[in-house]
C-alpha cells in the first residue's frame, strides 16, 4: 500500500526557530542571484535550516534522515559536539595566518593525519577542495616523473576545475572547451555493466547476479580488464607516463567496484612505465569502506600519492595531498603557495574529525551498518525487476536501476 510508511526513529533534539526570509523569497534570490549551474533536487527544493548529527531540519521544522551527507562529506555528523567545540575554541584564538609561519595546529594535524598512513606517505600539502587536491596531484606527478600523460578510468570523477576536468570522464561534466590535456581514459573494469564479470569478482558482501565461470582464486574478468589496460598503455600514451589515478571505489559514477586484484596489477604496469599511482580517497577515505581506514588498503596496494577531501573536515572546506618526501621535493624547485591551505581553523577541525572517528568507532559503524544495508538492499534487488545491481563496501553503497535485467551482455556492453 502506498500509504504505508516507515516510522522515523525518535530524536530529542529541538531545532531553533527559523527566522530568515520566507520560502518564496528564497526561491526568488536563488533564481536571480545564485549561479544557475548550481542545480537543486526535488520538485519542491529543500530549504534547510539546521543540522544535528544524522538529522537535518527544514525551515518548517520538518526532520529528515540525511543519507546524502552533503555529497558524501559529513563524516561524523552535523555539528558534531567535539568538532564544533574545537572550531569555536580556535575561532576565539586565531582564525588565520599564512602557512609560511609556524603555528601549532598545522604541525599537530600533519603529524596526526600521517600517523594513519603507511610509509612512505608522510608529507602533507593542505588545500581547500578535492578538485584542487587532484590538480596538485597531477602537477606533482608530472614534475616528479618529467612525463606528461596521465591515465584515468572512463566514468571517473576527479573534479570540475579546468585542469582536473581532463581526468573527469562523465559527459555531463564536460563543457565543450579545451581542458586538462594529456589525460587518456581506459576501460572501466565494471563487473556489472562491462563485458566481463560475475558473482565472485567484488570485495563486497553483495555480488552481481551475473554468472561467473571463474575457478577459486582465479578471476578471468580481471585478466580481461587488465588486457584492456595494457592495450591503453600500448596504444594511447607514450612509452613513459606521468601516472594513473583511480578511486578505490568509483563514487559519482555509481559506487562501481573493480575486480579483486585489478588495481594491484595496474599499479605495477604503471610503475614499469615510469609513472606514479594516485589514489583519489575523497569519497573512500576516513573509514567509509568499513574494513579499512583508506580505500587503497582494500586493494592491498600503497599508492605514491593520495588525495583527500570531503569527509576530511566534516563539511569544512579543506583537502589534502599526501605523498612521499621525494615526490614532494619536486614541488619545492620553485615557489608554490596556497593562501588558505593549512589554515589554523581548518587544521583544528580536521584533527577533531580524526578524534571523533576514533572515539565514536565510526569505521566499525560503517562496516556494521553498511553490511546490513547492503544485504537488505540485495533482497530488494532479488524482489524487484527495476533493481539491477546492489554493490559497495561499508557505507560506500550504490544501487543501479535498470529497465531489463535480462538484456544480453553484448547489448549491455554496447549501451555502456
Amino acid at each position: 500500500s502506498v500509504s504505508m510508511r516507515a516510522k522515523m526513529p525518535p530524536c530529542n533534539f529541538v531545532p531553533e526557530k527559523y527566522r530568515s526570509y520566507p520560502y518564496e523569497h528564497m526561491l526568488k534570490i536563488r533564481e536571480q542571484n545564485i549561479a544557475p549551474s548550481l542545480r537543486m533536487y526535488y520538485k519542491k527544493p529543500l530549504l534547510l535550516h539546521q543540522g544535528h548529527m544524522q538529522w537535518l531540519f527544514d525551515y518548517e521544522g520538518r526532520r529528515y534522515l540525511d543519507l546524502f551527507a552533503g555529497i558524501v562529506t559529513v563524516s561524523v555528523g552535523h555539528c558534531h559536539p567535539k568538532v564544533t567545540m574545537a572550531a569555536q575554541k580556535q575561532l576565539a584564538c586565531l582564525w588565520h595566518t599564512t602557512n609560511i609561519y609556524m603555528h601549532p595546529s598545522i604541525h599537530e594535524y600533519a603529524e596526526k593525519l600521517t600517523s594513519f598512513l603507511p610509509d612512505p606517505l608522510k608529507v602533507v600539502y593542505l588545500t581547500n577542495s578535492g578538485s584542487e587536491a587532484n590538480d596538485l596531484a597531477m602537477f606533482m606527478a608530472r614534475l616528479y616523473t618529467r612525463n606528461f600523460d596521465i591515465i584515468c578510468f572512463r566514468g571517473a570523477y576527479h573534479g570540475g576545475s579546468p585542469y582536473a576536468l581532463g581526468l573527469t570522464s562523465i559527459g555531463s561534466y564536460k563543457h565543450g572547451v579545451a581542458n586538462g590535456i594529456g589525460c587518456s581514459t581506459t576501460m572501466l573494469p565494471d563487473v556489472f555493466r562491462g563485458p566481463w564479470g560475475g558473482s565472485n569478482c567484488r570485495d563486497s558482501p553483495v555480488q552481481t547476479v551475473r554468472r561467473c565461470s571463474c575457478s577459486e582464486g582465479v578471476c578471468h574478468a580481471n585478466e580481461q580488464y587488465i588486457e584492456q589496460f595494457k592495450d591503453t598503455l600500448n596504444t594511447s600514451v607514450p612509452k613513459t607516463i606521468a601516472g594513473f589515478i583511480a578511486e578505490p571505489i568509483q563514487g559519482v559514477n555509481g559506487a562501481v567496484q573493480y575486480p579483486k586484484g585489478f588495481l594491484k596489477e595496474a599499479y605495477q604496469l604503471v610503475r614499469e612505465r615510469g609513472g606514479v599511482c594516485i589514489s583519489d580517497e575523497v569519497q573512500t577515505g576516513f573509514g567509509r569502506t568499513g574494513s579499512h581506514f583508506w580505500g587503497f588498503q582494500t586493494h592491498d596496494v600503497v599508492p605514491d600519492i593520495i588525495t583527500l577531501a570531503k569527509g576530511i573536515g566534516n563539511g569544512f572546506p579543506m583537502a589534502a595531498v599526501v605523498t612521499t618526501k621525494e615526490i614532494a621535493n619536486s614541488l619545492a624547485q620553485n615557489l608554490h603557495f596556497n593562501t588558505f591551505g593549512g589554515n589554523p581553523l581548518a587544521c583544528v577541525v580536521g584533527s577533531a574529525v580524526l578524534d571523533a572517528i576514533e572515539e565514536d568507532n565510526l569505521q566499525k559503524n560503517s562496516k556494521d551498518v553498511g553490511t546490513y544495508m547492503l544485504l537488505e538492499l540485495a533482497k530488494l534487488r532479488d524482489k524487484f525487476e527495476i533493481v539491477g545491481d546492489v554493490r559497495g563496501k561499508g557505507l560506500m553503497i550504490g544501487i543501479e536501476m535498470v529497465t531489463d535485467k535480462v538484456v544480453p551482455l553484448q547489448v549491455l556492453f554496447q549501451l555502456r
